[in-house]
């Protein structure tokens, strides 16, 4: 069985986010980038069900621009066999990314397809929802657990009232929740390997998928700072200030 994993480039998660000076956008400029953590451990679970025998190759996609070729090295170092990059200077959206992703999937027939559940970055969660829909796949979202059965893909997630666990005819689409698995750190021979994979470069006009934007980003603004607490002198004040200021209540 194939496993397709998808793979998307963020700002690494222990630098803190600065908003650029004409609050367009967050700040790019000379930061770390890294593997968004939901998409590492979407590939760690696929490399271990390579490693069971379960799956016999594990492919990685990522789309955006040149620069995410790292993450996808990342990712081959990490024990995938090779990568796919589709190249756009474009800030795909969710949509725009299942839609190529949908195209992928016909192409390479993966029995799987595991997807972090969402970027760090924009905190979308859209795009393994959309990717089922396109294909008609069944899909199992938020997976702490997946076990593969015979035909089937067994998933259990986390929802308010405690375990569900679905059977889903493979192919399928799961998306990783963080109690998944632990990912690996990638060792040096992983690293080296990783170096000689083929990384297979696409365009989105090769997938017959025209991007365009649904949404326009207005402005970003940090998050107001902290206020200093105050002393309040009855039950009363409290209620007031909950009331008024907080609006708790």
């Amino acid at each position: 069985m194939k496993i397709l994993v998808t793979v998307k480039r963020v700002i690494d998660y222990n630098v803190r986010v600065r908003v650029r000076a004409d609050q367009k956008d967050v700040d790019l400029a000379n930061v770390k980038m890294a593997l968004n953590p939901f998409c590492e451990i979407a590939v760690e679970e696929a490399v271990r069900l390579k490693e069971a025998g379960v799956a016999s190759e594990v492919v990685v996609v990522s789309v955006g621009p040149q620069e995410v070729q790292e993450q996808i090295r990342a990712a081959l170092a990490l024990g995938a066999d090779r990568g796919i990059h589709v190249h756009t200077e474009q800030l795909p959206e969710p949509l725009s990314v299942a839609r190529l992703l949908a195209r992928l999937v016909e192409r390479e027939q993966p029995g799987l397809v595991i997807l972090g559940k969402q970027g760090i970055d924009a905190d979308h969660n859209q795009t393994g929802q959309m990717l089922a829909a396109l294909t008609g796949m069944g899909q199992g979202t938020f997976a702490s657990a997946l076990k593969i059965a015979g035909q089937e893909a067994l998933v259990t997630r986390e929802v308010d009232g405690g375990l569900q666990t679905l059977a889903l005819r493979l192919p399928a689409v799961v998306t990783t929740d963080l109690r998944l698995n632990e990912p690996r750190y990638a060792a040096l021979p992983g690293i080296m390997k990783a170096k000689k994979k083929p990384l297979e470069p696409c365009t989105p006009e090769a997938l017959g998928v025209s991007l365009r934007a649904h949404s326009e980003l207005l402005g970003v603004a940090p998050p107001a700072e902290r206020q200093g607490g105050v002393m309040v002198g009855s039950v009363e004040e409290l209620v007031d200030k909950l009331k008024h200021e907080a609006k708790v209540i």
